[in-house]
């Protein structure tokens, strides 16, 4: 399970600079839930909160609210430093909303956060309990039946080290299939509108940068659970495979992602 407690200033700060990939395909999510000023969202693993500024200025408008929620508090101090009055953010697991009455919100989102909760029945009970009837939710997760590239990428590294294992080193360790996804919706009440599956092609212009996104996005679990000597074995083969891979322009890597959109009935 990845830890909360490995999280760092730097970590923090870097995912701040890197995290574009996410705030980019996170406007997706905000399309599909058909915002309007005055509604009220909630953006559960917020992060350093780029995404809940971008919806509290251009979706719900002044007279809206977005309250942004994570588990780590390094991000969430970052987060704090986003001053607009409609938005807001407390450091708070999407596990326990307790500190948000019934019904209080018209939108929640989960962007880039789904594939990291191992207890995912319990988040969406809560996302349920707070939307209002009619109240719409949004989630992108990664793909188990379509592995991200550098998910593939360390599945080799870690198999030809002799660590093969069904998790990969702390990247994404709770993905689902569309089919997981859709039932996990509907057992928590949702009517299920949409699911798509995305393909984003990222271009990273050094293995370097693939390292930092990697490590920083992932809260310091990247490779985390293993001792730092095999940690430093495994990031220097990485890195080799990563060169291997590398063009002067940089490197490409793909990410696959279920897109979701439901909503709790009126």
């Amino acid at each position: 399970m990845p830890s909360l407690t490995l999280d760092t200033p730097e970590l923090a700060q870097q995912y701040d600079q890197v995290s574009d990939l996410q705030y980019e395909h996170g406007q997706f999510l905000l399309a599909g839930l058909q915002l309007k000023p005055g509604n009220a969202l909630l953006d559960i693993g917020c992060g350093t909160g780029r995404l809940a500024e971008l919806a509290a200025r251009h979706h719900v408008g002044q007279s809206g609210r977005v309250v942004g929620v994570d588990p780590l508090p390094l991000r969430i101090e970052l987060a704090a430093a986003r001053t607009l009055p409609q938005l807001s953010f407390a450091v708070a697991r999407g596990e326990d909303l307790s500190a948000f009455a019934d019904g209080s919100f018209d939108a929640v989102l989960l962007n880039s956060v789904y594939h990291w909760l191992p207890d995912k029945a319990a988040v969406l009970n809560e996302a349920f309990r707070v939307l209002r009837p009619g109240g719409r939710i949004a989630i992108s997760s990664a793909s188990r039946e379509r592995p991200h590239d550098i998910q593939r990428i360390l599945a080799k590294v870690l198999a030809d080290a002799g660590l093969g294992r069904g998790q990969v080193g702390g990247s994404t360790p709770y993905r689902v299939t569309h089919a997981e996804l859709a039932t996990q919706l509907e057992t928590a009440g949702f009517l299920v509108d949409e699911i798509r599956l995305r393909r984003f092609a990222d271009h990273f212009p050094n293995v370097e940068a693939v390292l930092a996104f990697s490590n920083a996005s992932s809260f310091g679990n990247f490779l985390g659970d293993y001792l730092p000597d095999v940690r430093a074995r495994l990031q220097a083969a990485l890195r080799g495979t990563l060169e291997a891979l590398a063009t002067p322009s940089g490197v490409l890597l793909h990410r696959n992602l279920h897109f979701a959109l439901a909503r709790k009935p009126a």
